[in-house]
């Protein structure tokens, strides 16, 4: 039907470490799921250095010097790359649609309740208040965020996979 637009929708994946979480995007890669409706976000390295933030939205980034192998191979597959320091969260490093909304929130200044700028922008992607403490938390105990945008179809296949596979827990939200 032209002019109608199908509901979307986001599942969030929690995973302990990026070996678990890179599975389950390569898992997803091979099943077909569109790479340009799969976020992640993370930490699970140390830096000294401070960027206020660094990100690019149409094609892939390529390489990132100094986060290693793992960012880099998922710069590969995602589309969109950010890098930003979040007044407490620290370094956090993003990939894929969620990094657009990421960059509303923080140009935008669009704070809710005194959440960071990941958690405003987990609240405008559809995540109630009361659980983005929970994936905050997360993400400060260097845990990464898989997250698949699409319809519901697209978003029960993505969630298929991600319960094959050694998440902690999944979130469906509507957008």
């Amino acid at each position: 039907m032209e002019g109608k637009t199908e509901r979307q929708s986001a599942l969030i994946g929690t995973y302990e470490n990026h070996i678990q979480a890179e599975e389950v995007v390569r898992a997803l890669e091979k099943s077909g799921y569109d790479m340009k409706k799969l976020s992640i976000v993370g930490k699970g390295y140390h830096t000294e250095e401070h960027p206020m933030g660094f990100y690019t939205t149409g094609d892939r980034m390529k390489t990132w010097g100094g986060i290693g192998a793992f960012w880099g191979g998922l710069w590969g597959l995602l589309f969109g790359a950010a890098f930003f320091w979040i007044p407490g969260l620290g370094p956090i490093a993003v990939a894929g649609p969620f990094v657009q909304m990421l960059v509303g929130a923080a140009e935008g200044a669009t704070m809710v309740g005194g959440l960071s700028a990941v958690g405003a922008a987990l609240v405008g992607l559809g995540v109630p208040k009361k659980s983005v403490l929970k994936y905050e938390t997360s993400l400060k105990s260097d845990k990464y965020l898989l997250i698949a945008h699409g319809t519901p179809a697209e978003v029960a296949k993505a969630r298929d996979i991600m319960e094959q596979s050694r998440v902690t827990e999944t979130e469906m939200v509507a957008a």
